[in-house]
């Protein structure tokens, strides 16, 4: 049997373990819960009616079959070339399922010769209201502007599900440096010219062979890249996608 003076110090120290885990969910910085072992569990967000819409539409989040990718909408944020957030509530990427088998190939080709590489996803699918939005927004010649941003008339391979933005994080969690940021607008940008700027000095070697190594792991893939953008990778044409595809609108789904 415990002595007297024993008693009150245990007592003490359960009830501070309970109050500890009880009052967590209030210190947490983010808003987390904490579950019955006082460890954070993740916010989850409530599901936007643009991501209801795409599971309707029978496309898949990226996070639920790859969740090894990271994904960064950079469109549902400020940070990007126009400083617009795009996307609202939209937080996660969506493929059509053929798009998303053969990421989940260029993942496994990326992983042959770098383990513990990743990808990062920027963008996927995109509402066509979104497409209309950057065309819009898009401060560039009007004869140059569709290299940039396809025109919401004709239509985007984003908005089928068909096209993703991404690139490729190392093992310690540093995006590779592809000598442009993501959505720079210029011929530095240009995939068929890596060679000339590696060549004249404004690609560095690593730079270069970053480049290289996403080319050719999405290649293999048979994902094929823009060619204006180093970050942007079609699954089909645009054709094919729209014969094959209903196209992403909000208001298809009121």
């Amino acid at each position: 049997m415990l002595k007297s003076k024993y008693i009150l110090p245990i007592i003490f120290i359960i009830l501070t373990f309970f109050y500890e885990c009880d009052s967590q969910e209030n210190k947490s910085f983010n808003g987390s819960p904490a579950d019955s072992n006082c460890k954070f569990v993740p916010k989850v967000r409530p599901e936007s009616k643009s991501e209801r819409c795409l599971k309707e539409m029978g496309l898949i989040n990226v996070r639920d079959s790859l969740s090894q990718i990271i994904v960064d909408l950079k469109y549902s944020t400020i940070d990007n070339f126009i400083g617009i957030d795009f996307y609202g509530d939209m937080t996660n990427a969506y493929l059509q399922y053929e798009c998303l088998l053969k990421l989940e190939n260029a993942y496994n080709i990326l992983q042959e010769n770098h383990p513990g590489y990743t990808f990062i996803v920027y963008d996927a699918a995109r509402s066509v209201e979104a497409q209309q939005l950057m065309w819009d927004s898009v401060d560039v010649p009007a004869n140059i502007k569709h290299w940039y941003v396809a025109n919401p008339q004709r239509g985007s391979i984003h908005n089928y599900g068909m096209a993703i933005d991404i690139s490729i994080v190392d093992e310690l969690g540093n995006v590779l440096d592809m000598g442009t940021d993501f959505d720079f607008f210029g011929e530095l940008a240009y995939p068929n010219k890596t060679d000339y700027f590696y060549q004249n000095g404004e690609l560095s070697e690593v730079q270069y062979n970053n480049r290289q190594l996403l080319f050719t792991v999405m290649s293999k893939a048979y994902l094929y890249v823009s060619k204006t953008e180093w970050w942007h990778y079609n699954a089909g044409s645009l054709d094919y996608s729209k014969n094959k595809y209903k196209i992403f609108s909000i208001k298809n789904c009121d």
